[in-house]
């Protein structure tokens, strides 16, 4: 009996299926702040506890995307380790902050799969729970991955597409306990720009750009323990279109919302991700700029203090994006574009200041 994982293959998926996936994580100190040499994130709810506890917050939160990557890392052995691509993200919800010192832990329901026509490989659904270590669900998503299959002789299965969301509702979103902007210092936060300043259909060019260095994009993989071949074995890929290993596609989204609080400083939190599509493959050398459109504004019910934007998060690759790329008028997406993301950020309100 062999003693190493292979993984599974398309037709090891069953609806309905559980998958409680290894290694439990507990974030440490060290691992905010290697995130932060790694994406060079200023806003200042992450970055100074005492900012933090003017907020109402115990100290400063684990940054919501470096708790969505540690929690898809634990899915990749069982989920995508033989994927050919991660497809896409919808009715990721927040739902609680993350602390140094809290141990997450991931489980994953299949709830679709579909065998594509060339019957090489299928697309499988699947809704990810983060749980802290009291058993609090900090996180919920659903992915679709395209996953090998292994004997191209197995039969497909049922096709079964789950109906998903067209983004989370703004009534649904969930503002971290004890999270008050009441007294939102927005000069030690860095922007003078509030929910009331941003326009639906306005859209900010963040300016800066940020180069992907080869050994950054394996070491901050590695740092979500996520296993996937592409990302560090050059001789699996050297026979691929690419020729390359394929950038973390959350990668990209780090070093997007890094890049955003130039026009976004006071969106401290992410509190949804409505959708997202890796538009196209990043590699080692690729320099990465972003944009942002505002789609909608929303108030939170109860709420003064803080309101919520609907943001298209737009990266490109080496194109400062001036002229805002993004898709023609048949749709297809502008050759830059590596990533469009979808998400409801929170951020303070002028009204009570």
């Amino acid at each position: 009996m062999s003693k190493t994982n292979v993984g599974n293959y398309f037709e090891d998926f069953k609806i309905g299926q559980i998958l409680n996936h290894a290694t439990p994580r507990t974030i440490t100190e060290g691992d905010v702040s290697l995130y932060t040499a790694l994406y060079g994130g200023r806003f200042a709810l992450q970055s100074s506890d005492e900012f933090a506890h003017d907020c109402g917050l115990e100290c400063a939160p684990v940054d919501d995307m470096l708790t969505f990557h540690v929690v898809f890392g634990k899915t990749v052995p069982d989920i995508s380790i033989n994927a050919v691509a991660n497809l896409g993200y919808a009715d990721c919800r927040f739902l609680a902050p993350v602390y140094p010192g809290d141990t997450l832990s991931a489980s994953s329901e299949v709830i679709g799969l579909k065998e594509n026509s060339s019957g090489k490989n299928g697309n499988v659904f699947v809704r990810t729970t983060g749980t802290n270590q009291d058993g609090v669900t900090v996180l919920e998503y659903i992915r679709w991955v395209m996953v090998n299959k292994k004997d191209l002789a197995n039969p497909a299965p049922e096709t079964v597409i789950p109906d998903l969301p067209e983004a989370v509702s703004a009534e649904d979103l969930v503002v971290p306990e004890g999270l008050s902007y009441k007294e939102y210092n927005d000069t030690l936060a860095g922007s003078e720009f509030y929910w009331e300043d941003y326009q639906v259909g306005e859209k900010i060019n963040h300016v800066d750009g940020m180069t992907v260095e080869a050994a950054e994009h394996m070491m901050a993989t590695r740092l979500y323990q996520n296993t996937a071949k592409v990302h560090f074995d050059l001789n699996t890929q050297k026979e691929g279109r690419l020729g390359e290993r394929i950038v973390y596609g959350g990668h990209v989204i780090s070093l997007a919302r890094g890049l955003s609080f130039n026009g976004l400083g006071n969106a401290q939190n992410i509190a949804a991700i409505n959708a997202g599509r890796h538009v196209a493959p990043c590699i080692a050398g690729d320099t990465i700029y972003a944009w942002t459109e505002i789609l909608d504004k929303a108030k939170l019910p109860g709420r003064s203090d803080v309101g919520a934007l609907r943001c298209r998060l737009v990266a490109t690759k080496d194109l400062i994006p001036a002229g805002f790329p993004h898709k023609d008028e048949d749709g297809k997406y502008d050759l830059s574009v590596l990533l469009d993301l979808d998400i409801w950020v929170l951020i303070p309100r002028k009204s009570v200041h």
